[in-house]
């Protein structure tokens, strides 16, 4: 694949040369009346970069693509792509295509029809429209269903149609809204390794719109984790994963374990139930909340004659649920009236325990992360409720 050739972001007293695929989001605000979508996000996407967007619902990443597409206009900012400003410039002249998760296939149309009829409305000559469709159709290993309707085709392959439309007109960017939600888990899956093997394939910029972390974690580049209009962190997964830079980030990638209670020390959390102590001290003091992943919890049959009391990052409690969940065995164990603790071993090495066993659960201070204390981390990961 040959290079594409720099321009220059026309913007004031900028001189800085961007290649076809480049987005810079420069300060873009955006209202639905009262209510604040996008406060003041800036974002450089790199040319030919897999970035996802990921957050709750009501956290401003479909509004940002949608920006990006043109089909909603920012209250402030600037959007430039491929080095050009976008302002005012509509959908379909901007040098990006969408798919959404409603693949909005026409029906009475074949699927070369569908993914042709871009290329039509413009005017392009039908032997190039001809070849453009074939190439389409093989990227995406679909040509021999180029004469089906979408209603004969499954879920799978109606994402891959609109995949093909979307990228016959050869965009530079392509915006994908939640497109997999539609599917069920084993074609999702399915479809996250193919996406991710397109995109590396055709080297073009993608900016994925979801609130799956798996969807993120495994095809992403960088992640860009939004709250509430803007970006809380952007990272790659591995950064997003294991150095989160709040509750809120802790919480919402991969599921967590809280326990909120006052910092000691500036090492550790004093919970009602035991001191969580992390190998990474917190600045400051008052409230404070550590958390622990599942997967770094460690759980064992209590011996019968160990005291009640907790001890530093080691807790007792009974197991009140256990769940064969494939590779990892799953366990759910009450501390106190207040909450519970999940636990996950690898299947081979899981503890042969019941319900109603007393355990104890352990952790390194090297896997326990501190926050300030962030109710915002209940929008996330696992704090479990009261329990009965």
């Amino acid at each position: 694949m040959t290079s594409a050739p720099e321009t220059t972001i026309d913007r004031p007293g900028s001189a800085e040369p961007a290649k076809a695929g480049a987005v810079v989001l420069d300060g873009i605000t955006k209202h639905y009346g009262e209510q604040l979508a996008v406060d003041d996000l800036s974002l450089t996407i790199e040319p030919g970069e897999f970035i996802s967007l990921l957050g709750p619902s009501g956290c401003g990443k479909t509004t940002t693509l949608r920006m990006i597409a043109g089909f909603e206009h920012p209250d402030a900012g600037d959007i430039f792509i491929s080095g050009r400003s976008v302002l005012g410039t509509p959908p379909f002249k901007r040098d990006v295509n969408t798919v959404f998760q409603a693949y909005a296939l026409f029906p009475h149309m074949s699927v070369a029809e569908n993914i042709a009829y871009g290329m039509q409305q413009r005017r392009t000559p039908k032997s190039e429209v001809r070849e453009r469709v074939t190439a389409a159709l093989d990227l995406v290993q679909m040509r021999r269903f180029a004469d089906r309707k979408p209603t004969q085709l499954s879920g799978g392959q109606q994402q891959r149609i609109a995949l093909a439309r979307a990228l016959v007109n050869r965009p530079s960017v392509l915006l994908l809204d939640e497109p997999l939600g539609a599917l069920d888990r084993q074609l999702r899956e399915e479809m996250q390794l193919e996406l991710k093997l397109l995109q590396s394939r055709l080297g073009i910029t993608f900016v994925f719109v979801t609130h799956d972390q798996g969807e993120a974690l495994s095809m992403s580049d960088r992640i860009a984790i939004m709250r509430e209009g803007r970006i809380e962190q952007l990272a790659d997964a591995d950064t997003v994963y294991a150095r989160p830079s709040s509750a809120y980030v802790a919480a919402f990638v991969g599921q967590q374990n809280f326990f909120r209670g006052t910092l000691t020390g500036g090492d550790a959390v004093a919970s009602p139930h035991v001191v969580v102590r992390s190998a990474t001290p917190l600045a400051g003091s008052g409230n404070a909340e550590a958390a622990v992943r599942p997967e770094n919890v460690r759980v064992a049959a209590a011996p019968a004659d160990a005291s009640t009391a907790t001890d530093t990052n080691s807790v007792r409690g009974e197991l009140i649920g256990v769940s064969h969940l494939g590779e990892t065995m799953q366990y759910l164990v009450r501390l106190g009236e207040d909450q519970s603790l999940i636990a996950r071993r690898p299947t081979p090495e899981a503890p042969n325990l019941r319900v109603g066993d007393a355990v104890v659960c352990t952790w390194s201070p090297e896997h326990v992360l501190l926050f300030p204390a962030d109710d915002a981390a209940a929008d996330g990961g696992y704090i479990a409720p009261p329990t009965e």
